[in-house]
């Protein structure tokens, strides 16, 4: 392992811990850092403490906002009776990019995963349940990843909303098992929005 001073050290710890980020990468990340000038740093330390200041979930939808509500739930010209349910803020942006689905979103901040201590009342589903009650929601739409969290949480889903009385689908064909929707491309997130079929 290489010999680097401390404070480069305690850098690439915590670069490390960002998703994606091995110590590879972390080290080509000091390295940019080092040759960038002091205003490029400063502006780059500034964007992260502003993103983690200015940035918070929407109250009605829990995307990113740095509004109350996020500008998607602001547009009145979105389909309104059609709900989009989704992992995270990230699949909400990689469905918007197919440019296939006109409706809103419904973020759980997450999926039923039993392993990591993650159950349903952890999520965002009580919020869910509320809105399709009280917006006079048509049609609701799962979309979360088709790895084996993402599957449970799509059945658990189905079972709280039926009661509903509301059209439940599930996006399909175009998603390979175990993949994540945030690293689908748009043209196989539109086909999977396309195909969706019934729960």
């Amino acid at each position: 392992m290489a010999n680097y001073p401390d404070t480069i050290e305690r850098l690439i710890e915590r670069l490390v811990r960002l998703p994606g980020v091995g110590r590879r990468s972390a080290e080509r990340m000091v390295t940019y850092i080092l040759n960038a000038s002091p205003e490029e740093i400063k502006d780059m330390a500034e964007a992260l403490c502003k993103v983690k200041d200015n940035v918070h979930f929407c109250r009605i939808c829990h995307n990113l906002s740095e509004e109350e509500t996020c500008s998607i739930c602001q547009d009145l010209r979105r389909n309104r009776e059609t709900l989009c349910v989704v992992e995270k803020p990230g699949d909400v942006n990689s469905l918007e990019k197919t440019g296939t689905f006109h409706g809103l979103y419904h973020v759980l901040l997450g999926s039923i995963a039993p392993l990591e201590g993650r159950g349903p009342q952890d999520l965002k589903i009580e919020s869910l349940v509320k809105r399709i009650k009280e917006e006079n929601i048509k049609e609701v739409i799962i979309a979360t990843d088709s790895d084996s969290e993402g599957e449970a949480t799509a059945l658990y889903l189905a079972q709280v909303l039926k009661p509903a009385g509301v059209i439940i689908s599930r996006i399909g064909l175009g998603l390979p098992v175990g993949s994540n929707l945030e690293y689908a491309d748009p043209a196989t997130l539109s086909m999977a929005l396309e195909s969706r079929r019934p729960v």
